[in-house]
Parts: structure tokens; C-alpha cells; sequence
């Protein structure tokens, strides 16, 4: 039994591993792959590898894998990756895998600065992957520095900014806060949205030559070929839209493109080697036919994956509104018992308030009932002196009068009759002023015990109905709430033709009307504007790379990938192949 053979296969976010016979063909390994990981949309995909010479190469999938150059190692190395690229992602990409993968390999390609992305877009990408990674921003859940292991922009974006990495990481923070209440999903389908503007998204570029030997770029993409000067890959010159091609061919190293206007001249071109050739001829059939497809009506199997995709899609946001309502449930029930527990303490507090005015008063009563009871006796001890006073006073009077008798009843000198008669009458004033005093202290203290009495009445009543003020109620209880190859040419051919179709299509050029996203979504576009603005504060403009110097340009003069796209296409065929020539 012939011996199998290991193969590795790594996707965006995965790596597979698979055991096949030596007699199995791309294909299969091909079906292995999209089947293991759900995907159906397989027509924009294949598996690469490097050959024997360091060439990055799509396997073929009519062939068989051990018939392949494929470098020889144990196991054998493939990446699956985007051979084509959608026109527009959010009419085009149906499954989430599908839109996953383009994600994942559009992030690299920028980040890595295979595709060129301005400053400020790509922040603004950093914050909707981040938003696709983690979700809504939530202070408990995403402390200081949680984006700290994350690739989050392109090394010439960092180099170019006196900003260091906390100080980018709280930028891309603000504006992850930004896109709450955004799913997943969502984030990752308007991450490409921006993307897909960018001038160098989906292109793949190969080195030619024209008649005159000037050295060109070639760019292919899903809406065209394009032809740009060699030192700027972000300003297409001349354009052919898909649709104005009838035969692609080439031998050896030259290159023809038939156009379907009969009275323009070929559109011919040299590339440096045969196997550039047979890869651009392999791009251009297959993003001829994808651009063909996408202008006549959707076939059954994806008209069925569309409703498939929009039913889960609404199944996804009635489980996210339920989600959310019962988050806004949860959060009300925490609110009502945080507002229980605020009136229980509340509660508690006053009763407690209640019990210390209670003591506070037996304090003020107690000490009342003592100073009653101390005026009651100083009270007493005034009645009493002014009893003694009065005695006094009354045997002063006896006295008197008895030594009046005696005055009568003896002949006493006058004069000592007189001074003992003064003396007694003095003492007696004295008595009846100290008497009188001692009255008027009595009615004072008798005046004050009064009070003494009243306050202590008062303090009775106050008492008694804070003793029967009726007690705060009880808090009430809650429960617990839980909560994708074509066909190839032989190595050995340097010769092959191929017809493109191009009839029966609606509105071929349809891509000639499109705007950018920022144009068309206005908080894209302030959001653009708000970071190009705070960006510029801190830009070092001598670390200005070939790429940024020709973006600004574009920008002042207001183009865009559009724009240009209709700018480059004006004229007949003949046209822009003359103008071709004449590079």
C-alpha cells in the first residue's frame, strides 16, 4: 500500500493537517480543506505554496499534489489564502468565514505594509479590529495595557509618530469605545469596507514592458487591468475594465490582450519570465470570470446560501437584542436593588438617628428630673430661711414691745431707752429688707421649678411618641435573577490562448459609479478627518515614506481610487493602448 502523504495547511487562523495518497489531485485536497472548515464560497480562494525555487505558486487543482513542485518536506507546506478579491464586500462576501478570512488576510497585508494604508485609516482599521477581537470596550474587562500583545499598525505609522506605545494604545482605545454596541461581525465587514478603498487592496502586481521597453507595472484586480508607472503602484495610468477584453494569450514572454473593439490595436506587453505569464493569464481568467459572474443574476446554490446567511444573520441579531434586553433587565434589577439597599441603609440610619434622640432625651429628661429635684431643695431651704426670718422678726417685736412695758414699767433714762429703741428698730429694718430678699429668692426658684416641671412634661411627650412612632418598614426581599484552481498550461507549453466571455451581462461598468466609503458615510468620514487632524500634531514629516509623498499629492488635488478608476478609463480602447505605447 503506497505510503501517505503529510501535508500542513495553514489558514488565517489555523493550521490543518492532513494525511493523503500520492494519487490525490489539488482538488481533492482542495475540498478537504473547505469542507474541514466550513466554507463554501470557495471560488475566491486556493492553496499556495513555495516551489523548488523559492516561487510563491497556486497549486493546481486538475493535478496531483506529488506531481507538483512543491518544495519536498515533511510535512508538505500549503497556505490557503484570497486568490481574488470581491468588488464590493458587503453586496459580495455571504458566509462570516468567508468574511473572517478576508479579514485576517487584509489586516496582514496592511499591517505588513504590502498594502498601503495612510496614517489615519489605519487607526481607525486598528479600532475595528480591535472592536472584531474583543468586543464592546468594558473598563472591568479591558484594564490599562490590554491591548499591549496586539499588532496594531503598520511599523511606518509607528516610526513616523512621536507617539509612544501607550500613547497609541489610548488613541485606538478612544476610538474602540467608539463602536459599542457593534457585533463582531459587523466590525470585521466595515474594517474591508474601509479597506477595499485603498488603492493597492486586491491588486497583484507583475513588472512588464512595453513595445518601447519602458518598465511599467501591471496591476490586476476584479475590476480591470491597470497600468502604472513604475516608481507610483498607487496611481494607475490606463485602465481596461474586464469587459472590454475578449482574448488574453501569450508566447514566451510577450503578452496579448485582444480587445473586443476590433478597430483597437492589441494590447501587448513583455514580462521578464514565461512563468509570469502563465500566472497573469491565470489571474485574468479568474477575475474575468468572477467580474462576468457578478453581473448576471445570482445562480440557485447562491441565491440559497444568500437566504441562508440573511436568516442567520437575523437569527444573530434577535439573540443579540434578547441579549440585550435582558442585560438592560439585569441592569435595571441592579439598579432597583442598588435603590433598596440605598433606602435600607437610609432606613436604617434614620432608626438609628430615632434611637439616639431617644437616649439623647432619657439623658435630658434625667438631667431635668436632677435639677427639679435640686431646686425643689433650694426652694425648700428658702421657705425655710424665711421661716427662721420671720421668727426672728416676730421675737424682735415681742422684744419690742416688752421692753416698751418695761419703759413703762421703769423709768429708764431716755436716752438709753432711745438708743436701745434705735438699735431694735434698725435690726428690725434689717430683718424685714433681709426677709424681704429671701421671699423674692423664693419666688424665683419656686418661678424656676415651674419651668423645671414644664420642660420635664415637655420631655415626657417627646418621649412617649418617639416610643410609638410606628417603625421604618423592612426592605423588600428580591429573588436571585440569573442570567478555492483553474485549468493551467503544461510547464513545458510557452504558448496559450484563451476567449473570455462577454455577453449577457447587466451593466458592466457599474464600478465607475462607486464612491468611497468615507464619502458615502459621513461618520467614517469625520472620523477620518478628527484623527488626520490629531495625527498631524505629531507627524514627522522628514520620515515621510515614496508611498506617503504620492497619498498626499492624491489627496490635494482630490483623487481617489474612483476617480482615477474613471479617469483612466476615458476614451475608446484604441486610446489607451496608443497612450499605452507611448509610456
Amino acid at each position: 500500500m503506497p505510503k501517505p502523504i503529510n501535508v500542513r495547511v495553514t489558514t488565517m487562523d489555523a493550521e490543518l493537517e492532513f494525511a493523503i495518497q500520492p494519487n490525490t489531485t489539488g482538488k481533492q485536497l482542495f475540498d478537504q480543506v473547505v469542507k474541514t472548515i466550513g466554507l463554501r464560497e470557495v471560488w475566491y480562494f486556493g492553496l499556495q505554496y513555495v516551489d523548488s525555487k523559492g516561487y510563491q505558486t497556486w497549486l493546481k487543482l486538475d493535478k496531483k499534489v506529488s506531481s507538483q513542485d512543491v518544495k519536498k518536506e515533511n510535512p508538505l507546506q500549503f497556505k490557503f489564502r484570497a486568490k481574488f478579491f470581491p468588488e464590493d464586500v458587503s453586496d459580495e462576501l455571504i458566509q462570516d468565514i468567508t468574511q473572517k478570512l478576508f479579514f485576517l488576510q487584509v489586516k496582514e497585508s496592511i499591517l505588513s505594509d504590502e498594502v498601503y494604508c495612510p496614517p489615519e485609516t489605519a487607526v481607525l482599521l486598528g479600532s475595528y479590529a480591535v472592536q472584531a477581537k474583543f468586543g464592546d470596550f468594558s473598563k472591568e474587562n479591558h484594564k490599562t495595557g490590554y491591548l499591549t500583545s496586539d499588532r496594531l499598525l503598520p511599523q511606518r505609522v509607528l516610526e513616523q509618530h512621536k507617539l509612544s506605545r501607550e500613547q497609541w494604545e489610548e488613541r485606538i482605545q478612544v476610538w474602540h469605545e467608539e463602536h459599542r454596541g457593534m457585533l463582531k461581525e459587523d466590525a470585521m465587514l466595515e474594517y474591508l469596507k474601509i479597506a477595499q478603498d485603498l488603492e493597492m487592496y486586491g491588486v497583484n502586481y507583475f513588472e512588464i514592458k512595453n513595445k518601447k521597453g519602458t518598465d511599467l507595472w501591471l496591476g490586476e484586480d476584479a475590476l480591470g487591468v491597470n497600468i502604472y508607472e513604475k516608481e507610483d503602484k498607487l496611481t494607475p495610468k490606463i485602465g481596461f475594465p474586464w469587459s472590454e477584453i475578449r482574448n488574453i494569450s501569450f508566447n514566451d514572454k510577450k503578452f496579448i490582450i485582444k480587445p473586443i473593439d476590433k478597430k483597437a490595436p492589441d494590447f501587448v506587453f513583455y514580462a521578464p519570465r514565461l512563468r509570469i505569464n502563465k500566472r497573469i493569464l491565470q489571474l485574468c481568467m479568474g477575475n474575468h470570470e468572477l467580474y462576468m459572474r457578478r453581473r448576471k443574476p445570482d445562480t440557485i446554490e447562491v441565491q440559497q446560501m444568500k437566504a441562508q446567511a440573511r436568516e442567520e444573520k437575523h437569527q444573530r441579531q434577535m439573540e443579540r437584542a434578547q441579549l440585550v434586553n435582558e442585560k438592560k433587565k439585569r441592569e435595571t434589577i441592579e439598579k432597583e436593588k442598588e435603590q433598596m439597599e440605598r433606602e435600607k441603609r437610609e432606613l436604617q440610619m434614620r432608626l438609628q438617628q430615632f434611637e439616639e434622640k431617644t437616649m439623647k432625651a432619657e439623658r435630658d429628661l434625667q438631667e431635668q428630673m436632677r435639677r427639679a429635684i435640686q431646686l425643689e431643695d433650694e426652694r425648700r431651704k428658702a421657705e425655710q430661711e424665711a421661716a427662721r426670718l420671720e421668727a426672728e422678726r416676730q421675737a424682735a417685736l415681742l422684744a419690742k414691745e416688752e421692753l416698751a412695758r418695761q419703759a413703762e414699767d421703769q423709768i429708764k433714762s431716755q436716752e438709753q431707752l432711745a438708743a436701745e429703741l434705735a438699735e431694735y428698730t434698725a435690726k428690725i429694718a434689717l430683718l424685714e429688707e433681709s426677709k424681704k430678699r429671701k421671699e423674692e429668692e423664693a419666688d424665683q426658684w419656686q418661678h424656676r421649678a415651674r419651668e423645671a416641671q414644664e420642660d420635664l412634661v415637655r420631655t415626657r411627650e417627646e418621649l412617649h411618641m418617639v416610643m410609638t412612632a410606628p417603625p421604618p418598614p423592612p426592605p423588600p426581599v428580591y429573588e436571585n435573577m440569573e442570567e478555492n484552481e483553474m485549468e493551467d498550461v503544461e510547464e513545458t507549453n510557452s504558448t496559450y490562448s484563451a476567449e473570455l466571455q462577454y455577453e449577457d451581462i447587466d451593466d458592466h461598468r457599474k464600478e465607475e459609479d462607486r464612491i468611497t466609503e468615507a464619502e458615502k458615510n459621513e461618520r467614517v468620514q469625520k472620523q477620518l478627518m478628527a484623527l488626520s487632524s490629531e495625527l498631524a500634531q505629531a507627524r514627522d514629516d522628514s520620515k515621510k515614506t515614496h508611498n506617503d509623498l504620492i497619498h498626499t499629492e492624491n489627496v490635494r488635488v482630490g483623487r481617489d481610487k474612483y476617480k482615477t478608476l474613471r479617469q483612466i478609463r476615458q476614451g475608446n480602447t484604441k486610446q489607451r493602448i496608443d497612450e499605452f505605447e507611448a509610456l
